[in-house]
């Protein structure tokens, strides 16, 4: 094995620092700015991050090809003070004019998370700890720009109808009281919107019923209750229906739901529209009552007149 001379172990030395040297320096091209305090931080080698204005522009004097990786979201859920508040700070920043006249800022956290990913999971944004003030309008943009959308998002989402019950059923009689009620209720969803997070309330409001005999009761704020067996053929409830013919009949009920919504747990909105939701039909057999004398009971002539034997007869 051979001994490196004085002159090779200074190359090799040479060689090593400049390799160290060259490593530091393409480090600090990526490393961001940790410095919460500063009105632009550096993201990567050719954009700027404003904390100020939720904005990233290329970096001056750059002609970056691509555009930032990264979306950015103005978490204003510091101001509401719950227990999961994710920094205490918030409550207590003050964020005064930073021009004479101007409007005051709003206290924020900043997320960030990868604009390649649908509905992505937000981190806190590493440049900066613990909140800081926002300047800009953009917050303001976003609540209008969520808005004029959310109605949409209302009318896709998988709201449950619920289901129309009957009482009796499947089989009632021609004349009689027969009970409805519907069985919709309130529901939530959970949702992100323009990076926001949206929480979003349905609530059933009126109720259409459709007998399937041409004659509905409706709208009406009423859902109807159900009744016990032994008052089924005599109790006529706000939602009862008498058939005046036998025959089949597919009853539906379509609920009106009307909607809330609050972005990242501010106060529920009102959403400016509603959504009607139909039920499955369900099938109502009308039958006629007749009497008539027979000697023996279906147990002991399952022949005799009544007798499920002799129906279709």
């Amino acid at each position: 094995m051979k001994r490196l001379t004085s002159s090779g172990a200074v190359l090799l030395l040479l060689l090593l620092q400049i390799v160290f040297v060259s490593s530091a320096a393409k480090s600090d091209e990526t490393r961001v700015s940790a410095d919460r305090h500063k009105r632009q931080i550096e993201v990567g080698a050719t954009f700027v991050f404003n904390p100020e204005t939720g904005k990233s522009e290329p970096k001056p004097g750059t002609s970056p090809t691509t555009e930032d990786p990264y979306q950015y979201m103005a978490d204003v859920h510091c101001r509401s003070g719950g227990s999961d508040t994710p920094d205490k700070g918030c409550l207590t920043l003050n964020c005064p004019p930073n021009t004479p006249g101007g409007e005051e800022g709003t206290p924020v956290i900043w997320r960030q998370a990868p604009k390649s990913i649908t509905n992505p999971v937000w981190t806190d944004y590493p440049a900066i700890s613990g909140p800081t003030c926002l300047y800009d309008p953009q917050p303001e943009n976003v609540l209008a720009n969520i808005a004029a959308r959310i109605l949409n998002d209302f009318r896709q989402l998988p709201i449950n109808p619920g289901t129309l019950e009957a009482q009796p059923f499947p089989h009632t009689l021609k004349g009689g009281p027969t009970n409805f009620y519907t069985t919709a209720s309130t529901q939530t969803f959970d949702l992100t919107i323009l990076g926001q997070t949206v929480h979003l309330t349905a609530t059933p409001t009126n109720y259409t019923y459709t007998f399937g005999d041409s004659t509905t009761l409706g709208p009406t704020p009423t859902t109807g209750y159900p009744i016990p067996q032994t008052e089924w053929l005599t109790s006529q409830t706000r939602t009862s229906h008498s058939y005046t013919e036998t025959g089949n009949y597919p009853a539906t009920a379509t609920t009106n739901f009307t909607g809330t919504y609050s972005v990242n747990n501010g106060p529920p909105l009102p959403i400016n529209g509603t959504l009607n939701l139909t039920t499955p039909p369900i099938t109502i057999h009308v039958w006629k009552t007749e009497r008539a004398l027979v000697a023996d009971t279906c147990q002991q002539n399952p022949n005799s007149w009544g007798c499920p034997s002799t129906e279709d007869k």
